[in-house]
């Protein structure tokens, strides 16, 4: 069974900076995306950046600009830059994997997440 383990959560101020990993356990060359997912108390699970095996990675209009996404196939890990945080950014941050079965159904992977927490 694959396995997704964030690291580099933690408290924060506004204006600064954390750097958040995945650690994948299988080749990251298999998954057709990997991303990230923020969710906070009492709203939904919501999608914050993707890395696609093909195109450009997408953002969500809150963090376009401050986020960037990569994948380091060396390591087999997904990470996210994540700049000039705003408190509305504090939320637990969970890593994505996607890949396709051999019979072509979409095979998801999470991760158990990483709490983030933007406050002075």
């Amino acid at each position: 069974q694959v396995q997704l383990v964030e690291s580099g959560g933690g408290l924060v101020q506004p204006g600064g900076s954390l750097r958040l990993s995945c650690a994948v356990s299988d080749s990251i060359f298999a998954f057709d995306v990997l991303g990230w997912y923020r969710q906070v108390p009492g709203k939904q699970r919501e999608s914050v950046a993707s890395s696609f095996r093909r195109g450009s990675p997408k953002y969500s209009d809150s963090v376009q600009g401050r986020f960037t996404i990569s994948r380091d196939f060396g390591k087999d890990t997904v990470d996210l830059q994540m700049n000039n945080l705003k408190p509305e950014d504090t939320g637990v941050y969970y890593c994505y994997g996607e890949r396709m079965t051999p019979s072509g159904i979409k095979d998801p992977y999470w991760g158990q997440g990483t709490q983030v927490t933007v406050s002075s």
